[in-house]
């Protein structure tokens, strides 16, 4: 059977909750929702609209004939028009009151908004999850020693746990944002054809009052606090904005995340999980590819370029209204949900089931930590009475020497062999030992885990306890 391009953020990432978000089920049941809430506030505030209109349309929230509702679509070319036809022929007895004195927008963008406002908190779900799941690997590998990087070049030592803490970092100011933009989500209302709410002015004989109360009964029905105060036809287009940054921010925190990752794993320290089946390389079968995170570094470029869509979109609008947001609307804002839940699967599911190498960690560390050492040992043997001067001066030369045979020849660093073969030094194994330790170099590294898990993530986590324990299981 012939097959047609599907779009693989459906076909291979996101999973089935977020995709039933953005379903024509979850959209034209939400417009029939909408309709009785209009239909109750207005029937509330005095409208001659009766009970049992309302029971009718309520019977058949849910019962969508998209035959008839796509026949429609393709006579009249209005896909509003179009279902409320569709309900009217359903709801025989109602389909006077259906949409009674509202503009497409009042279904269209409150639809917008409230499925934007279910994605979020579904990607929230996610992201708790994601922090309680750092936060339980920062803890454990608190104490696993590794070489830290500035540049991508030797630095100071720190531990894998006390990286993860800049990981969960990130993610905690996106948790932030989220919720503050959740909390600041208004539905348009019910403003009419130019937001001037005219047509309502009409219905309710000049009562502005009416009107006024028309938007709060609305609101309170499908569970916002608010509206919009003002508008044109549609919403501020910066609402979609505000809202695609939120998953911009998050995908810009696990695209870094991800290339950490991938780093890690080549300096053989991390393996991401894999499959007692799985294939890495269709030339090299030892090869063992990051490619969770590699995914997961492409999937975030998209959600960060997909940004731009709605501040293009928002910057363009002309005056009440324009159409040239609409199909740009149906592309770019449910695919950076998508885009976005399948990052955030990925990044639960790597860091649940990835693999730490703490010899490997050791290795790398011990690597460089001659260098590193080398102030603490200077200042060592001149507090048991060596000459700073004449010390430091071997630490140089033998340095340079050790310097040339690793970048030369390709020989181990034995610099530390060097210093202990040294009499100027007088040191023995155990104290050279000891002053090399990479506890002596790592700082507040292990109290630092402690400390921010403690007491900025855990409190967050027992807060959002219902939320833990998603599946994250990747697909493909």
């Amino acid at each position: 059977m012939k097959q047609f391009y599907e779009n693989p953020l459906c076909a291979r990432y996101a999973d089935r909750e977020m995709k039933a978000i953005f379903s024509p089920d979850e959209k034209f049941s939400t417009f029939r929702k909408l309709w009785v809430a209009l239909a109750e506030s207005e029937r509330e505030l005095g409208l001659d609209i009766k009970q049992s209109q309302i029971d009718e349309m309520k019977a058949n929230v849910y019962n969508i004939d998209y035959d008839i509702a796509d026949a429609y679509v393709k006579a009249l070319r209005h896909e509003v028009i179009a279902h409320s036809r569709a309900l009217g022929d359903q709801c025989p007895n109602a389909k006077p009151i259906i949409h009674l004195g509202a503009t497409s927008c009042f279904v269209g963008d409150n639809t917008d908004v409230i499925l934007m406002k279910k994605a979020l908190i579904h990607i929230r779900k996610l992201l708790v999850n994601l922090i309680a799941e750092m936060a339980e690997f920062a803890k454990k590998h608190k104490k696993v020693y590794c070489l830290a990087y500035t540049h991508f070049q030797a630095a100071q030592p720190t531990t894998i746990g006390k990286r993860a803490t800049l990981w969960i970092y990130d993610l905690m100011s996106d948790l932030d944002r989220l919720d503050y933009t959740v909390s600041d989500l208004k539905l348009l209302g019910c403003k009419g054809t130019t937001g001037t709410s005219a047509s309502f002015l009409e219905l309710f004989e000049g009562d502005t009052e009416k009107v006024k109360r028309l938007e709060k009964l609305i609101a309170e029905k499908m569970g916002f606090s608010a509206c919009q105060p003002v508008s044109g036809q549609t919403y501020s287009r910066k609402t979609d904005y505000f809202v695609l940054s939120v998953l911009s921010g998050i995908a810009q925190s696990l695209a870094k995340f991800s290339s950490d990752i991938r780093l890690m794993c080549h300096e053989k320290e991390f393996d991401e999980p894999f499959e007692s089946g799985q294939v890495g390389s269709s030339a090299m079968a030892y090869k063992k590819n990051p490619m969770r995170s590699e995914r997961i570094a492409s999937l975030a470029r998209y959600v960060i370029v997909d940004a731009m869509n709605p501040a293009i979109t928002s910057a363009s609008q002309w005056l009440e209204r324009t159409l040239d947001d609409s199909a740009n609307k149906r592309i770019s804002v449910p695919e950076a949900f998508l885009a976005t839940d399948a990052i955030l699967t990925l990044a639960i599911n790597i860091i649940r089931g990835g693999t730490v190498y703490p010899k490997m960690a050791e290795a790398n560390l011990k690597r460089e930590m001659p260098f590193m050492a080398t102030e603490n040992i200077l200042m060592y043997c001149v507090k048991r009475g060596g000459d700073r001067q004449e010390l430091h001066e071997r630490i140089r030369t033998h340095s340079m020497e050790v310097t040339k045979n690793i970048k030369l020849y390709g020989k181990e660093n034995d610099l530390l062999d060097r210093i202990l073969a040294d009499k100027a030094f007088d040191l023995t194994k155990e104290q050279l030992d000891s002053i090399t330790s990479a506890e002596n170099f790592s700082g507040c590294a292990v109290e630092q885990v402690d400390d921010y898990v403690e007491t900025f993530v855990r409190p967050m986590l027992i807060k959002n306890a219902e939320l833990i324990g998603v599946q994250a299981k990747v697909e493909v």
